[in-house]
Formats: structure tokens, sequence, C-alpha cells
């Protein structure tokens, strides 16, 4: 089966309400691989792998996010598969 690799920038009040938390459990029960991290500039930022349908409901979940995130924007451009195993939080960059 066809894998699709999406990079997410993922705008609005999303640092500090357990964005990354809910990114990581609503990929893993996707069957989504890749990783979530803050930016410093106050956006979350991930990188997803797995079925193109998979990946195309994290990216219309991360619209939405965990209760109490304000998403503004979810900017989303085509990436490489890194070859993350399972999905993790990476620290802030």
């Amino acid at each position: 089966m066809a894998s699709q690799t999406v990079r997410l920038r993922i705008t609005g009040k999303v640092q500090g309400v357990g964005y990354r938390l809910w990114a990581m459990h609503t990929a893993a029960a996707l069957g989504l691989r890749g990783w979530v991290r803050n930016r410093a500039d106050g956006s979350v930022e991930a990188l997803v792998t797995g079925s193109p349908d998979d990946v195309g409901a994290m990216v219309e979940a991360s619209r939405e996010g965990p209760r109490g995130a304000r998403v503004a924007a979810v900017r989303v451009t085509a990436d490489e598969d890194d070859g993350s195993d399972g999905f993790v939080a990476r620290p802030t960059e």
C-alpha cells in the first residue's frame, strides 16, 4: 500500500493546551508514523507518514486539535519519509 508524508505547521493558540500529546494519541490511533514538536515562534510542527486516507484524517483533525486549542491555520506541504518508528514528541526547535 502506498504511503504519503506531509509536514504540518499549525498556528494559533496551539502551545500550552496539550496539542503534542493530543497529536501523539491521534496519530497512534490512525496508525501513523512521525513526530510533533513545538516551534519557538509559538506554532506546532509535525511530520506525518501513513496511508493517504489516514494522513488526510490527521490533517483534518489537526484543524480542530485538542479542547482548549484555537487553530488559526494548518499549512500542509509534501515531504519525505524520515523513517520514524512510531509517532513521538520532539524537543522544541
